[in-house]
């Protein structure tokens, strides 16, 4: 039975490797982080956004297999460390936090997935094929909220608990 386990955890933590090195392939090979890092003038400071984004990562990674160490909430709750409005204000730091978390997340996917159509060269070349000569920033700026009308559809009237 240990043999199992341990060759289990052994095939789970090489599989987590090896797609964890992918997803950091593909933000090299972007060039994300230092352009990042150029459009906030710290050139200088790219090696700390790099760390950061691994160090995100592993964060991540561990509330997501270790769910009872990320559950503060419970513990704010159940011990009413603000008194009667600990509810209250519980629930409105959640949905703050919520808000800038999405909104920095749809960022950083945003301009991933522009990295990867930049460097692939799909915009330029789709736009050669069409005949698109003028306009591109706002064909872009229409995709992108296209994009946001259908996410806040899709959250705001919950088709995500219906399926459909």
């Amino acid at each position: 039975m240990l043999l199992k386990q341990v060759f289990l955890a052994l095939i789970g933590v090489s599989a987590g490797l090896i797609v964890s090195a992918g997803v950091f392939t593909v933000l090299i090979s972007v060039g994300l982080i230092p352009r990042f890092a150029g459009k906030m003038h710290v050139a200088k400071k790219v090696f700390v956004l790099e760390e950061m984004v691994i160090f995100g990562t592993l964060i991540g990674s561990f509330f997501s297999i270790f769910e009872e160490w990320g559950q503060v909430g419970s513990f704010v709750k159940n011990r009413a460390l603000f008194g009667t409005a600990t509810l209250g204000l519980w629930n409105l730091a959640g949905t703050v936090f919520m808000i800038v978390f999405g909104l920095f997340a749809g960022i950083f996917v945003g301009c991933l997935a522009l990295a990867i159509a930049e460097m692939l060269n799909t915009i330029p070349v789709f736009a050669r094929r069409i005949g698109f000569r003028h306009g591109l920033g706002i064909a872009i700026l229409c995709v992108a909220l296209g994009k946001l009308c259908g996410s806040l559809i899709y959250f705001t009237q919950q088709v995500f608990l219906c399926g459909g």
